[in-house]
């Protein structure tokens, strides 16, 4: 039966171009976004997943950037530590060279003048951002480690403490402490502040390589702590980036589009949103031919 009030027809065209439509355009938006789950209405919970872990991504930047600092806080450490025991053995060689007869003591003072000097212009300059490791009186610092969040969801921050103190310091900020401003237990002097003189014996002179003996062997261990410490933030460092790669990774999974299926889609789409147009242009030109009808 045809009706002139009701086009079932023209109806169930309509109905299939609302819903051809729809898909048109949501797919429309995934190929322009390059996502699939672009708000929570597409998939509450891949979105709600998503948006967590893109905030943790972020934090890790910004741990990274911190680790950034550290290392740069260590290699300076480092630096000045590698300068000292240089100057410390170039101290230690005029030492030597006083032991022998004849040499003018006074003139070698002069030449380890200056390499005292030397050492506490490194320590003094071995600054980063207000921080200052190896002239220092003293206490504990720390570099930014790592982001943690646990099974529970609870995040943390983490950190690698370095506790600094008489051994592990070139000077406690006053060149009275320190592995260099320290007195020796035989000679009574630093090694930054001691003297040799015409009057100086033989037997100060060997206390006093025992000073410089015990200086670079405390030296040397403090190198071998901070290159330990560089190596741990290397790595960290080395994690946090692989570990925001894989977040990102996890994410695009989730929420990314797949181009080549929805360039697909789209092209479908287009077709039967043309038929569907066609469809219902034919549905409403039907009733049109009743009029045929009622001419004489």
């Amino acid at each position: 039966m045809t009706s002139i009030n009701t086009n079932n027809s023209a109806m169930a065209a309509l109905q299939t171009l609302r819903n051809v439509n729809k898909g048109l355009s949501d797919t429309q938006n995934a190929v322009s976004s390059g996502l699939r789950v672009g708000k929570a209405s597409d998939n509450a919970a891949y979105w709600s997943i998503a948006t967590t872990m893109k905030s943790d991504n972020k934090a890790l930047s910004a741990v990274s950037d911190a680790l950034g600092m550290g290392a740069a806080k260590l290699d300076t450490a480092y630096t000045a530590v590698d300068s000292a025991i240089d100057v410390v053995g170039e101290i230690k060689a005029k030492l030597v060279a006083a032991s022998e007869a004849g040499v003018d003591k006074t003139k070698l003072q002069d030449e380890i003048t200056q390499l005292q000097s030397q050492l506490y212009s490194v320590a003094q300059s071995a600054s980063f951002n207000g921080e200052n490791w190896v002239n220092n009186a003293g206490g504990t610092v720390s570099v930014v480690s790592s982001f943690v969040r646990g099974t529970g969801g609870a995040v943390s921050i983490k950190t690698t403490d370095y506790t600094l103190g008489a051994t592990n310091t070139l000077f406690d900020g006053t060149t009275q402490g320190g592995i260099l401003g320290a007195n020796g237990a035989s000679s009574g002097s630093s090694i930054y502040g001691f003297t040799i003189g015409s009057s100086t014996t033989q037997g100060d002179i060997d206390n006093l390589l025992t000073d410089v003996e015990s200086a670079l062997k405390n030296m040397t261990t403090l190198g071998s702590q901070l290159g330990s410490l560089q190596t741990r933030v290397d790595i960290q460092t080395d994690f946090v980036s692989s570990l925001s790669d894989s977040i990102d990774s996890g994410i695009g999974r989730l929420v990314d589009a797949n181009m080549e299926e929805e360039s697909s889609k789209l092209s479908a789409l287009q077709t039967q949103q043309q038929l569907a147009i066609q469809s219902l242009s034919i549905a409403n030109s039907s009733s049109q031919n009743i009029l045929s009808l009622f001419r004489g």
